[in-house]
């Protein structure tokens, strides 16, 4: 599939991780979690084009190319995404800004150091390894805030404060995108067989679901929901927040 640039070397190790600027690995993370995301093997496996696209039941391009029109990334305009993301959805938006007006934020080291090697050569993104729900230096620094399906792999009370920060660090005016699973139709094929996986694999994923995002925002009279749109039979949602 054109436009993908992942990583097409074996496996060779670890790779360098940098310093986190919160060392502690979210205890979530570590239990439900490290299979996917700290093992440097598994994570090389699962960063495959096939593999990304079969996880979504073959939605990750039109969902990335989703979240992408909604963040109208172009150069001048400064862009966060809490949490890295298997695929190329993070080096296409580094290539649509100027470079260094792309932030990354994510707990696990080799999640960065990962995301790094898939940028483009010269890249001056900003990376920080640190928990997502913990706040940065700046308010109101960034035009838009990126969260792709990052809030269903997070306790709920982690969820509510990953989504405090992602509007807290967005200016007035500026917009916060969330692109993650919803509940799906009655009538959906895969209805009955998501539960079960996702009780196995994703624990916290089906009580988020069933909450409307409305119900994760803080009393906040200047946010709103700007637009929802839903895929593949409502299991997918994309939830645009005006600041």
């Amino acid at each position: 599939m054109p436009g993908y640039e992942l990583l097409t070397d074996a496996w060779s190790g670890p790779l360098d991780a940098p310093p986190c600027d919160h060392p502690r690995i979210p205890g979530y993370l570590e239990h439900h979690y490290r299979w996917a995301y700290l093992d440097p093997l598994n994570a090389w496996l699962l960063d495959r084009r096939a593999v990304v696209e079969s996880i979504l039941f073959g939605h990750y391009r039109r969902l990335s190319n989703a979240a992408l029109r909604a963040l109208e990334p172009a150069p001048g305009r400064r862009l966060q995404q809490l949490g890295c993301v298997y695929g190329d959805l993070t080096p296409r938006l580094a290539r649509m800004l100027s470079s260094g007006d792309l932030e990354v934020v994510d707990a696990a080291p080799l999640q960065i150091a990962r995301l790094r090697r898939k940028l483009p050569p010269g890249d001056r993104s900003v990376l920080h390894c640190r928990d997502a729900t913990l706040p940065g230096p700046v308010k109101g620094r960034f035009d838009a805030v990126l969260l792709f399906f990052l809030l269903h792999e997070l306790p709920a009370d982690c969820q509510r404060r990953a989504l405090a920060e992602a509007l807290r660090v967005c200016r007035p005016g500026g917009r916060v995108v969330v692109v993650d699973y919803a509940r799906p139709h009655a009538l959906h094929p895969l209805r009955w067989l998501l539960p079960p996986l996702f009780h196995w694999l994703e624990p916290f994923a089906e009580t988020f679901w069933s909450e409307p995002i409305e119900s994760l925002l803080p009393s906040d009279d200047r946010v709103r929901i700007e637009s929802t749109r839903r895929w593949f039979g409502g299991l997918y949602r994309m939830v645009t927040l005006s600041c």
